[in-house]
């Protein structure tokens, strides 16, 4: 099954979405390997980029022991489960219109499924997921072998109340987790779609959808079905779900159904469309419609721009489509990938502690078997020490764990700095004070997407945002004196001070060049208003074109991109109005409120290869041809006349974050334009060479082209973006900017944002195709320090195919990334591959259902829920509503929690270390018998109902106050290098409970009189105490609760010796020997550690007290 052969470049990216969970491990890897070995034998330079180091697999029995029994494992269980279920080669699809029985082959159904488990699976998966855990499955063992007559210590109890309990609370917040996945699906999938048939409209549920289907789309979630129009010319379709760009696009229908006269006719047709094969890549599409009842048969060749997919918004008129890929062939669903279950590092490095417990507990009950000179029966007096020590490895490390982590979910949900901010994941909170890298979207999660005007730039006057009125001003002129002489009352005006008497054109007053201007900006563009029809207009029948509210409150304007509509929304503002347009003409409306009309004579749209849009009106009143031109300052600089500020002003403006557009104009003779439309439909027929040829008879026009102005639009940051950027870098994140928008858009709002602070210079990536190129090109990289990147999509696949690990190396080293023009699944590789070469804890940030996948595939997600739907905030560990907000929730809540998290663990670990030494010490006392030194209820009451409220208290502890981690960014790079819970630390607290447990026993021993009662009684209490002082000692800011759990654990022990006649002697525990006898042990076992920490807080403080002192 890994074998596919990899056709396209997407495919490999994308492979593992098809395969089974297990697989995806080594078939990521597949595209790398392959071409490491097909390069082997290539041009000699190429060996000079150091190679990534590719280890040989070792063979034989060393081999089998590293891991090959593992590797034959999972072979073993791959070939089992592609036999149960083959996975169906995907194939191009012949499909009928409106005949989903003439399907040849079966197509999957279209229904969403979210869910992790099923009925069978539930517990089973559950349950693997818990003894996943060495910790737990060490319990499991324990309390199994309490069956055992000669093993069994003590009370059944001891071993299985904590372990139920564990598993109880796993299993219900699972239970609860899947069931609210079940009813998103279940709402999901039984959305209601009207379907064409031969007898009429027809409701169908979306999970009976079917390939063939034709399927009336209003204004409503296209969901899960891929489209052909075949009603309405045109309409525009909003991807913000797919591809995270929230302009709206314009689809055609295909232009032979669009000719049928009524509906019923799509069913007296005989039709078929031929699809490719369903595939990742959701920017181009090839297919062609054929219709064969009529003589000649009619081919339509159908590409991107006839099409619908799964999760797109139809946001004008109504459309038929015949669906051509349902359910897991869908494009969007294609670009997720299945969630996986985030275990937090914390938790990973307690687990390799609980090891190391187990290591030690393993040598201890040795060497007591050995000091007893393996006699009797010695492997079952060896197994009977284990379950004494098995203390050592602490149970109630999970839950108390998990209820931490539960408990710091509740204070970031009730953080009044930060509301809206909702946990979904309540596993992780600790990852939040580990983390390195942050990977954030741009549009909606930087920035607004909302587009304001913000400078007008006519070469000598400048206008912002205060002196818009000025220009209203200029315009009433001309239109209010029919002859535009506007130069008398030009009063603002910044004429030249000595005319130029040389050039044959007078010098045109300021009046005239903002008219001409704003005219410009208002004719040269791809803007549709659009009238909502008035309420009560429901029949379609008396619904006609006079009804339609043409008042400026109704009208919106739709485009392909949202600077277009700021642009024209401006003009609005000063005066000129767009009323109307269609397909050959467009209607002004000036500020006196005469009507305008321009015929449209030819259009030529914006191509990102030629940065640049035309269009050549004529004005029907003065039959003027027009040709006018906007685009990127790149572009047009050849193109207009020869000036000396257009440079330096696009310079200026990009400084500010602004996206800058240079406008320029032509006037046409009739001739003129005459010969150029013959010399342009004869190019568009060409059938060699079309587009090259297309261009050069356009170029043929842009010649010396009139510079009218420069218009600088502003895509608004979110709120305090800056602040919040500048706080992440100085705590030491690095942050990766990844985006579907263009590069220079990303690159714009990267300066503006001061994600690239001003003293950076930015090394943009040039556009790779091979593996030469790349090579080069990282070469040039290589040579320049402390720069930010900027990286399109395609080139970073190329790069990523031969030299993965040289461009992971190079951009980790960088300041800031950015990667534009990426997809989904592009952006989630980019994570996946930071985590396996940095090995850092990474976190991604979004808010389109573009950035699900990435937010998956990161150790910590965080979703913003913003325009762009709830999609993204769903898929979220977290979700916030603000970007800002990620600035406390990392600086406050994540070091807090891991802080604690950390303490608590080690505690915990203290508190079983103690004991067992106890016991060690007594078993070797009275000659090595393997003897409980408290029993049944002593034991579970010490772990539980004594102790754990002080322990637990520590979650309430904090070292620095909120204020300071946000005032002080740089305390969260500490944080990262994962001091607080480390073999260090960890090797600490073991020396501490060796001398505390050592100490208790032996003053004990000491100080007992004749009975053996009172050294259970006597060790007993010191043990309490020291454990509460501990607690005491480990705190480092007292809180209210804390001081309650102290006194309260106190109270409790005491109320309970009264009730526990079996294990203590009351009458003695009242006399005056017992208490200094144990006031004594106590003093001894902990007064030495608080010199300690006095002395260690004195000589060596921590980073954070210097602030607070």
């Amino acid at each position: 099954d890994g074998k596919m052969p990899l056709c396209s470049p997407y495919l490999s990216e994308g492979l593992h979405v098809y395969q089974l969970e297990d697989e995806s491990a080594h078939l990521d890897e597949m595209p790398l390997m392959m071409s490491e070995e097909g390069f082997e034998n290539d041009e000699s330079d190429y060996h000079t980029l150091p190679r990534a180091r590719v280890t040989q697999r070792k063979r034989g029995l060393e081999w089998f022991v590293c891991g090959g029994w593992k590797f034959l494992c999972t072979s073993c269980c791959d070939w089992l489960v592609n036999i149960c279920q083959r996975k169906r080669e995907l194939k191009a699809r012949t499909v009928w219109l409106g005949y989903p029985e003439k399907c040849e082959e079966k197509h999957p159904r279209n229904s969403i499924k979210n869910q992790k488990y099923n009925v069978f699976t539930f517990i089973p998966g559950v349950l693997y997921e818990q003894f996943k855990f060495f910790l737990n499955l060490y319990f499991l063992v324990v309390s199994c072998s309490q069956f055992v007559p000669a093993l069994k210590i003590g009370y059944l109890y001891t071993y299985w109340a904590p372990l139920g309990f564990v598993l109880a609370v796993t299993i219900m917040r699972e239970a609860i987790d899947e069931f609210r996945r079940f009813q998103r699906d279940k709402e999901v999938n039984s959305q209601l779609y009207s379907k064409l048939t031969v007898r009429g409209k027809v409701q169908v549920k979306s999970s009976d959808i079917q390939v063939g289907d034709l399927i009336i789309v209003e204004k409503v979630d296209a969901f899960l079905i891929y489209f052909r129009h075949v009603y309405a010319s045109s309409c525009f379709i909003r991807t913000d779900q797919l591809d995270g760009e929230t302009d709206w696009k314009l689809k055609v229908a295909v232009s032979c159904t669009q000719r049928l006269p009524a509906l019923g006719d799509l069913f007296s047709i005989s039709a078929y469309v031929y699809a490719q094969k369903p595939q990742l890549d959701i920017h181009s599409f090839e297919g062609t419609f054929t219709r064969e009842d009529c003589d000649p048969p009619i081919h339509e060749s159908l590409s991107i721009e006839n099409t619908l997919w799964a999760s797109t918004i139809v946001a004008s008129g109504t459309v038929i489509g015949v669906v051509i890929y349902t359910g897991k062939e869908t494009r969007s669903v294609m670009n997720t990938s299945n969630p996986k279950n985030k275990v937090g590092l914390l938790d990973l490095e307690l687990n390799q502690l609980t090891k190391a417990l187990f290591v030690a507990l393993v040598a201890l009950s040795v060497v007591m078997v050995t000091l007893q000179g393996f006699v009797g029966p010695w492997y079952r007096n060896l197994f009977r020490f284990l379950l004494l020590f098995s203390y050592i490895i602490p149970i109630s490390l999970r839950v108390n764990l998990d209820m931490g982590k539960a408990a710091y979910g509740w204070m970031i949900m009730k953080d009044e700095s930060i509301p809206g901010t909702v946990v979904r994941t309540s596993t992780i909170p600790e990852e939040l004070g580990r983390l390195v890298y942050l990977l954030t979207d741009k549009t909606g999660t930087l920035t607004q997407n909302e587009m304001v005007f913000k400078r007008l730039h006519l070469g000598t006057v400048s206008y912002g945002a205060d002196t818009m009125d000025e220009i209203q001003n200029h315009l009433r002129n001309p239109y209010s004196q029919v002859s535009s002489q506007a130069s008398g009352n030009n009063t603002s005006s910044t004429l030249p001070r000595k005319a130029q008497s040389s050039a044959p054109k007078v010098r045109k007053s300021v009046s005239s060049r903002v008219h001409e201007a704003v005219k410009a900006i208002a004719l040269c563009h791809n803007v549709t208003p659009v009238y909502e029809p008035r309420a009560g207009m429901t029949g379609e029948a008396e619904y006609t074109e006079a009804d339609q509210d043409f008042s400026d409150g109704n009208r919106t304007y739709q485009a392909a991109s949202p600077d277009e509509v700021a642009l024209v929304q401006w003009t609005e503002s000063v005066g000129l109005t767009l009323v109307s347009r269609d397909l050959t003409s467009m209607q002004l409306r000036t500020p006196s409120g005469q009507i305008l009309t321009y015929s449209i004579l030819q259009m030529f749209p914006f191509t990102s290869e030629s940065k640049r849009m035309g269009v050549i009106v004529r004005d029907e009143s003065t039959t003027e041809i027009m040709f006018y031109m906007k685009g990127a300052d790149v572009a047009m600089s050849s193109i207009v006349q020869y000036n000396d500020w257009l440079e330096e002003e696009c310079g200026n403006m990009a400084r500010e974050g602004l996206r800058t557009l240079v406008v320029a104009k032509r006037a046409l003779t009739e001739e003129q334009y005459q010969d150029f439309e013959s010399r342009y439909s004869q190019a568009k027929l060409s059938i060699h060479d079309r587009a090259l040829k297309v261009a050069a008879v356009v170029e043929s026009l842009e010649r010396e082209m009139e510079l009218l102005c420069l218009t600088g639009v502003e895509d608004q940051l979110q709120a305090d973006v800056r602040p919040t950027l500048e706080m992440l870098r100085n705590a030491g994140i690095k942050i990766w900017m990844l985006t579907g928008d263009k590069l220079e858009t990303a690159t714009c709002i990267a300066k503006s944002s001061h994600l690239v602070s001003r003293t950076q210079d930015i090394h943009i990536f040039r556009p790779v195709t091979n593996r030469g190129e790349a090579h080069l090109e990282l070469n040039a990289f290589r040579r320049k320090h402390d720069c930010a990147l900027v990286i399109s999509g395609d080139s970073l696949e190329v790069c990523l195919k031969y030299y993965e690990h040289e461009l992971v190396e190079l951009a980790c080293q960088c300041p800031a990334v950015v990667c534009c023009r990426c997809s989904p699944t592009q952006k989630a590789h980019i994570v996946k591959l930071l985590q396996q070469h940095a090995g850092r804890r990474t976190c991604a940030i979004g808010d389109g259902g573009n950035d699900v996948s990435m937010i998956q595939a990161a150790d910590c997600g965080i979703g913003i829920e913003g325009k762009e739907g709830r999609q993204a905030s769903l898929a979220a560990d977290f979700s916030i509503t603000q970007f800002k907000h990620i600035g406390r929730l990392l600086m406050v809540h994540g070091r807090s929690s891991y802080k604690r998290s950390a303490a608590l663990g080690q505690f915990v670990m203290h508190r079983g270390l103690i004991i067992s030494t106890m016991q060690a010490v007594f078993s070797s006392v009275f000659y090595f018998a393997s003897v409980p030194l408290y029993q049944g209820f002593l034991m579970v009451g010490y772990a539980t109902l004594y102790t754990m409220f002080p322990v637990f208290s520590l979650v309430l502890d904090q070292d620095v106050k909120p204020e300071m981690a946000m005032l002080y960014p740089e305390l969260y790079k500490d944080l990262t290098k994962g001091r607080s819970l480390s073999f260090k630390t960890f090797l600490v607290w073991v020396l501490i409970s060796i001398y505390q447990g050592g100490i208790l026993m032996y003053g004990a021993l000491l100080l007992f009189e004749s009975e053996f009662v009172h050294v259970v009684a006597i060790s007993f209490t010191a043990l309490i105490l020291t454990e509460l002082l501990m607690v005491a000692l480990t705190v480092r800011t007292w809180h209210w609760l804390m001081a309650v759990a102290e006194v309260l654990s106190l109270g409790c022990y005491v109320a309970s010796l009264a009730f526990l006649n079996e294990y203590f002697d009351v009458a003695f525990i009242t006399t005056v020997t017992f208490v200094w006898k144990v006031s004594a042990i106590t003093v001894v076992s902990c007064l030495p550690l608080y010199v300690l920490k006095y002395l260690k807080r004195k000589l060596s403080p921590p980073s954070y007290s210097k602030l607070t002192s």
